[in-house]
């Protein structure tokens, strides 16, 4: 008797991801696309120079050292000493991976033993939940409470326990643009220190922050050096998310297990764009300075946007997302929404369904997350579009 052969169990429920989805919809309808965070304009010149250069001399069309060049390491922990004060150890602190999704995938295989819990604060970014079950942990969920995305410390404390391994933090966070406070950080460290959990920090949007927000990383605490890997990347501090260059740092003893599995899943990652992203980092001051200003302009032509269509909306402190709610304009669920923008207005967004739990997915019933890490040409004529959804108020 022929048995057709089956894929894993494991992995049979995750279909193809929400963001493959909407862009092929927004191809296929022509609509302005503030779905994925995708910038759509390039990296500063002078750090295309420095890849293409290494293109030219052909002198990195081999495989790299698996944990990353010596000159990006370097320049990791040189940037987290010049903007954070935090002493990395360049050649056993530091892992390159393939991006940031990889850094987070290799950190949670390398930390968590089947059974254990793994606190996600939701909404999250996609992959988290699927690498917390990949490595057969059990994800314990603690909602951020719209409209303002505020974090509910009794939920919080009582998330931790003696089953509670590690902990994923996202700020600024994707995708509502919120910022932990002080506050809430201190409350986090205190309750990791308590228990003895890992914190896993995914940061990449470390350098975009609103309003006088300022990014403090979890590493920086008291008491959080020695249990927390830090996850960042070139993607989108430097608009180079096709580069796939992201790293982990942390302390050796909890670096190692990100090696051990990373060794194992990539090996290596590109070559000549580590010394894109060894460049990129040690820009001056300015650079960082500009990009701050750069999108707290697009955040304000989308807020703009946003109250043109009568679509209400926490203004994010950092990052370049934002939640709205369209409740006042639509009769119908966020996928209906999404599908409603795409053919009558002309725009493409994310419904937030896949960022939550099956427990807490109604409190995004309202929502769509909109990326505004476009030209403003872009965002001008997608305000425009938009003011379709007050004028049929």
């Amino acid at each position: 008797m022929f048995i057709m052969p089956t894929i894993a169990r494991r992995i049979q429920h995750y279909g193809t991801t929400i963001f493959a989805e909407i862009n092929r919809l927004a191809q296929q309808h022509q609509a302005l696309d503030l779905g994925q965070g995708r910038p759509d304009f390039n990296s500063p010149q002078e750090v295309l120079n420095t890849v293409a250069e290494t293109f030219r001399l052909g002198q990195m069309n081999q495989y790299a050292p698996g944990i990353g060049t010596p000159p990006l390491r370097e320049a990791v922990a040189a940037h987290a000493a010049r903007f954070y004060g935090l002493n990395i150890d360049p050649q056993n602190g530091v892992i390159v991976t393939s991006g940031a999704s990889e850094g987070i995938f290799s950190s949670v295989m390398g930390i968590v033993n089947p059974g254990d819990e793994v606190i996600v604060i939701e909404p999250f970014f996609d992959i988290y939940v699927p690498c917390i079950e990949v490595a057969g942990g059990v994800p314990v969920y603690v909602p951020l409470l719209p409209p303002d995305w505020q974090l509910d410390r009794d939920v919080l404390k009582a998330a931790f326990s003696d089953k509670t391994r590690a902990i994923i933090v996202n700020s600024p966070n994707n995708p509502t643009g919120r910022m932990f406070s002080p506050d809430d950080q201190a409350l986090i460290a205190e309750l990791c220190v308590q228990y003895d959990v890992v914190c896993i920090s995914d940061e990449v949007y470390e350098h975009i922050a609103y309003a006088g927000s300022v990014h403090r990383p979890m590493a920086a605490l008291p008491g959080m050096f020695e249990r927390t890997l830090t996850v960042s990347s070139a993607a989108k501090t430097f608009s180079a998310t096709g580069w796939k260059i992201g790293w982990v740092y942390g302390a050796p003893d909890l670096i190692v297990g990100v090696w051990r599995i990373h060794q194992l899943v990539t090996y290596a990652v590109n070559h000549p764009t580590q010394a894109g992203a060894a460049y990129a980092l040690a820009l001056p001051d300015g650079y960082f300075d500009e990009l701050g200003q750069l999108y707290a302009r697009k955040r304000q032509l989308m807020l703009s946007a946003l109250d043109g269509a009568n679509l209400r909306y926490f203004a994010p402190e950092g990052a370049f997302y934002v939640m709205a709610d369209f409740s006042a304009v639509f009769d119908g669920d966020n996928m209906a929404f999404v599908h409603h923008l795409l053919k009558e207005v002309g725009v493409a967004a994310i419904p937030p369904d896949t960022f939550y739990s099956d427990a807490h997915r109604p409190m995004a019933n309202h929502y769509v997350r909109f990326a505004f890490c476009k030209a403003d040409s872009t965002l001008i004529a997608a305000a425009e579009k938009l003011q379709k959804l007050a004028r049929k108020l």
